[in-house]
């Protein structure tokens, strides 16, 4: 008699969310990444280094070796382990215990490990929160929507910066902080996004009339973005309720709603259903 799960349970313990082996897993694996991170932040402190810098530093290594357990076990228990090994969650577990083994040649490379919080994207999995899912793709598909129009703004912007980077260099010159044409595209970076660090300002009353007119452009070009993805976004919600009109059938009885298509009778009321628009 064991006691120990089949690889066919333990695979659901370690892949699924939907009772309460598999959430309790889940939980624990969070809290540890949670500690594994909090762990790499408190190293990085240097009197705390200097007074706990052993045990931290062996903390850090009994995570890395519960993480390399964990994802040689999702490995073994995968159907498909290309697609694991390959796949953002498998590519996320993969550089959570890279940076461990990287610090024994590489000085200070223990500190990526902070990479670790990426994992907590599996809560989304783990609370079974399919609106923000659906949500995000949304997002996704705005902006992928949105590319061609992106591009050709950022050309823009780029073209701008290099007009004025190239104008302020010949308006002000090295003796005003202006050596380079780059810097002065540096200088045109940092006020049309309306940063303004001050580390270089023009002196001349025509440099900063042309400062004045970048400046200005800043605040429009601010809104152009947002507003392209914003249209997408309203574009790509539009076709996704309407898609949802048309695909689920709607009591017009009860008014209750996403009925499958196949359905013939409300599952509420028992109205015959019509089939959608």
């Amino acid at each position: 008699m064991t006691f120990l799960p089949s690889k066919k349970r333990l695979a659901h313990i370690v892949y699924e969310s939907d009772d309460s082996a598999s959430k309790n897993f889940d939980l624990i694996l969070l809290a540890l990444i949670l500690l594994s991170v909090l762990v790499v932040i408190l190293d990085s402190v240097q009197d705390i280094h200097q007074n706990f810098g052993t045990f931290l530093y062996w903390l850090e290594w009994f995570f890395t070796i519960v993480f390399s357990v964990e994802y040689l076990l999702r490995i073994w228990l995968s159907n498909d382990k290309p697609g694991y090994i390959f796949g953002f969650y498998g590519i996320v577990d993969l550089l959570a215990i890279l940076p461990a083994f990287l610090s024994l040649i590489l000085v200070q490379s223990q500190y990526l490990m902070v990479i670790r919080a990426l994992r907590f994207l599996r809560i989304l999995r783990i609370l079974k929160l399919p609106e923000y899912l659906r949500e995000a793709s949304l997002l996704i598909s705005a902006l992928k929507s949105s590319r061609a129009k992106i591009q050709i703004f950022v050309g823009s912007v780029l073209t701008i910066v290099l007009v004025m980077g190239s104008v302020m260099y010949i308006i002000e010159g090295p003796e005003n902080g202006y050596t380079s044409i780059p810097r002065a595209m540096y200088w045109a970076i940092v006020t049309l996004t309306t940063v303004g660090y001050g580390d270089i300002s023009p002196n001349t009353d025509l440099g900063q009339f042309m400062a004045s007119i970048i400046m200005l452009l800043g605040y429009a070009i601010i809104a152009v973005p947002t507003g392209i993805v914003t249209s997408e976004l309203t574009h790509a919600k539009n076709k996704s309720e309407k898609s949802d009109r048309h695909q689920f059938k709607i009591c017009h009885g009860c008014s209750l709603q996403k009925h499958s298509p196949d359905a013939i009778y409300c599952r509420k009321c028992g109205t015959k259903l019509e089939s959608p628009e």
